[in-house]
């Protein structure tokens, strides 16, 4: 999956939960235990009250009111899962998702058998990239419900974004199963499947995803990306040609610009990129491209073409103060500058 992509994650839908008020006392049958039963069970039922005045509140955009019902409802039932998930989405909305992470994490351990803690908690780490984290999250919610369908979507994505898209196909492939019309996730399969070098099945998924979601910019990179890695360069091109005449971008004449490259299309090769630069100057991808092109240029006239040579270095040496760890760059510009 290239780094520009932008993958969808659905986003939970928190449901009501009223956690069991058996075993509150001390299992006695005399005055003080069944009064202290009492108390218990009315805290229940009272932080239970307070949960749901919250939901209503964060319903209607009143958070910060909201946040205030949801703690209310801890202080008075320590162990509610339903308002410690409450409180951390209240944060998640707000933007906040440190604390909100802290919440989930919290709601997850007072209920690890609650699927929408766990899941709620693997959500906010995958939004905050510890992926691996969020990987455990998402299994954890699986054990659980095993057939849920954002989970399964979601801990694919998560795989691929540590590098093991191979461990993320069967959670890919289960949700397209339990959801046949899911433009993301036919997306998602498609991302999963690039990633393992299934090219042809990419596209297939990709095309799939824009009969349920449009051909967006995102699906037509995918299958452009695919196209390319089987060696369908003219494909590629065309796809991509598709793509900028709706949403131009650095990043589409980027892949046009090495599409046509890859095709032997020199001369269209470097209009495309240099189109890139217009778009974003400082797009490193696009400035070494330009700088390969009037390389290529130099040499093929014998290395008389010093004008060429000279853009070439240019190029190279900006791109390098941009972005310095690019190896091969250096020594291109080592060997020619």
């Amino acid at each position: 999956m290239k780094l520009n992509h932008r993958p969808l994650m659905p986003f939970v839908l928190v449901s009501a939960l009223l956690l069991p008020a058996g075993c509150m006392g001390d299992g006695s049958s005399g005055g003080n235990g069944n009064r202290s039963t009492r108390s218990s069970l009315e805290a229940v039922i009272a932080a239970d009250e307070a949960t749901q005045r919250a939901k209503l509140l964060m319903a209607s955009g009143r958070l910060r009111e909201a946040l205030d019902e949801f703690e209310r409802a801890v202080e008075l039932d320590p162990r509610s899962v339903d308002a410690r998930i409450g409180i951390g989405d209240v944060y998640k909305e707000e933007g906040d998702l440190p604390r909100a992470e802290r919440w989930y994490g919290q709601a997850a351990q007072v209920g690890p058998d609650v699927f929408e803690a766990q899941y709620a908690h693997g959500l906010v780490l995958q939004l905050m990239q510890r992926f691996r984290e969020a990987i455990r999250a998402y299994l954890r919610a699986l054990q659980i419900d095993p057939r849920n369908f954002d989970a399964n979507m979601n801990v694919a994505l998560a795989f691929v974004q540590v590098g093991e898209a191979q461990q993320g196909l069967p959670y890919a492939v289960r949700a397209v199963r339990l959801n046949p019309e899911s433009g993301p996730a036919n997306y998602n399969l498609g991302v999963v499947y690039s990633s393992v070098g299934r090219h042809n099945d990419a596209i297939t998924s990709y095309r799939r995803a824009s009969e349920f979601m449009g051909t967006s910019p995102q699906i037509l990179m995918g299958i452009a990306d695919s196209e390319s890695a089987l060696g369908r360069y003219t494909d590629s091109a065309r796809t991509m040609e598709r793509l900028l005449a709706t949403d131009p971008s650095a990043d589409a004449y980027h892949r046009l610009g090495s599409a046509r490259f890859r095709n032997k299309e020199y001369e269209a090769s470097l209009a495309a990129f240099r189109k890139a630069l217009q778009y974003d100057e400082n797009h490193t991808p696009a400035l070494n491209g330009v700088a390969v092109c009037l390389l290529n240029q130099y040499l093929w006239s014998e290395k008389s073409d010093t004008q060429a040579l000279e853009a070439a270095i240019r190029a190279m040496r900006r791109s390098l103060r941009i972005n310095r760890n690019q190896p091969k760059i250096t020594e291109l510009l080592t060997r020619f500058g």
